[in-house]
């Protein structure tokens, strides 16, 4: 069951846990929380995500779909800004599946160097628009099926494309993700597809692509993996693993990222709702 609690500086929580920060009113999972429970904190706690990250998005910078799926294949072992600033190059030599599926390796591995593994990313690049050109008529498909056979695509780069370049529900897994719940007790499971089927279940499928995006903003601002803000975060009442990070407000503060620290986020070009709530586009490859 899910039960409310109140801890203030100083004092120990009833059950043994860490402390909470001065008026904080906490409400936290306890071992047998039942599922109509689990589904209503966890929607709850979306819901507050949602007002908190209103202008939450893609942090890949895209026109269309080819470079959302171009992008999110880039991304990995590296982080969205640097893709963002590697990719305006990247698109401007090569607009198209045909033109990249034509394009010499190493001329893409050079443009592709800032990303790591440039050798790997160059060879799943190139085969991907290859098969869209082969397979697809040069268009990236709107199916899971279909994604998930294109060279380098996984679930979670096809639930990124289906999600954000063609409107159809699906939740990101992503490391950030797969965090944040498991430290929330959505789920116990550690394999991306099973936390997708469990979190999945907790909420309406129309939820699924929004949801990935307040969650994954999270953990990029406040719920980070080392050493999360705690004391600054709005939804710690919620939140059984409160206490694992620092917890004092002030020093807490200090640990924001992006705008919630007030820096630059990871997208050349946000959408104008993250400009309008005070969000800072980041800053091009190679300027000072």
């Amino acid at each position: 069951m899910v039960v409310p609690r109140d801890s203030a500086v100083g004092e120990q929580s009833p059950d043994g846990g860490k402390k909470a920060a001065k008026g904080v009113k906490r409400v936290a999972a306890v071992k047998g929380e039942s599922h109509t429970a689990l589904v209503r904190r966890a929607r709850r706690i979306n819901r507050e995500l949602a007002e908190i990250y209103p202008y939450a998005h893609p942090e890949l910078d895209f026109e269309n779909p080819f470079q959302l799926v171009v992008a999110t294949v880039l991304s990995a072992q590296t982080t969205d800004l640097r893709v963002n600033q590697t990719t305006p190059a990247l698109f401007a030599k090569y607009p198209t599946p045909e033109d990249l599926a034509a394009a010499d390796p190493e001329q893409v591995e050079e443009i592709l160097r800032p990303t790591g593994f440039f050798r790997a990313k160059t060879k799943s690049v190139i085969g991907l628009s290859k098969a869209l050109v082969a397979d697809f008529g040069g268009e990236v498909p709107g199916r899971l099926e279909d994604l998930v056979k294109l060279p380098g695509v996984g679930r979670k780069t096809a639930f990124v494309v289906l999600g954000n370049a063609f409107g159809r529900p699906g939740i990101t897994v992503d490391t950030h993700f797969q965090r944040l719940v498991r430290r929330w007790k959505w789920t116990e499971a550690t394999e991306p597809d099973k936390i997708e089927a469990a979190v999945g279940a907790l909420f309406p499928k129309s939820d699924w692509t929004m949801l990935s995006h307040h969650v994954i903003f999270h953990g990029r601002r406040i719920c980070h993996a080392r050493k999360p803000a705690c004391g600054a975060c709005p939804i710690a009442p919620l939140c059984p693993a409160y206490g694992e990070g620092e917890t004092d407000p002030e020093k807490a503060k200090k640990l924001l990222k992006y705008e919630k620290g007030g820096y630059p986020g990871q997208r050349l070009n946000p959408p104008q709702a993250y400009l309008d709530a005070g969000g800072k586009p980041a800053p091009p490859l190679g300027s000072a």
